[in-house]
């Protein structure tokens, strides 16, 4: 065999390897186009996962933190943080009901929606207005929300309060749980 012929033969099985590549990814990405694949990407995370947090979670990790910091913006007189934790809190409650659909045989998202409208309006004109005494009624509206909602479901136990200087949370723990 020649030197050309050598290096030939050589680069066969490189050739034959690319095309046999370019051909499996061509396929890959004809299968993903026609949706015969299922594509992780537009698929909830929880079905990604398999985890899905549950009501309570998600209420303590977004919803009451998010509740408290909007109460202390407008202690401190920061309105345009109050405004931005209002709109944080509103999308928190809308990915809960995302999330749980349902709830006791109820759709959660209409039922959150029910209770936080007005309050969520009343919040949204006081904090535009910097109106403090307009906006601690419409706290105090949004808490009785929480609340009523926690009664609905069966979790009256849980019970929140318009947040002290003093209190490290907006949950009340320091009372006897109704019966």
């Amino acid at each position: 065999m020649s030197g050309a012929e050598t290096a030939g033969a050589r680069r066969c099985p490189i050739v034959v390897a690319s095309i046999a590549i370019a051909t499996t990814a061509m396929l890959a990405i004809g299968l993903a186009t026609t949706g015969s694949v299922a594509r992780p990407e537009t698929a909830p995370s929880s079905q990604v996962t398999g985890y899905l947090p549950s009501i309570s979670d998600l209420m303590i990790a977004t919803i009451q933190p998010r509740h408290e910091r909007l109460w202390r913006a407008e202690q401190d007189g920061n309105w345009e943080f109050a405004a931005y934790e209002l709109g944080n809190l509103r999308g928190a409650f809308d990915r809960l009901g995302h999330a749980h659909p349902t709830e006791h045989d109820f759709s959660f998202p209409d039922m959150i929606a029910s209770l936080t409208e007005q309050p969520f309006k009343e919040l949204k004109s006081a904090i535009q207005s910097k109106d403090a005494t307009a906006f601690a009624k419409a706290y105090a509206d949004l808490t009785d929300a929480c609340n009523s909602c926690h009664q609905a479901l069966n979790h009256g136990v849980v019970e929140i309060r318009v947040p002290t200087r003093t209190s490290a949370s907006d949950q009340n723990t320091s009372r006897t749980p109704r019966n």
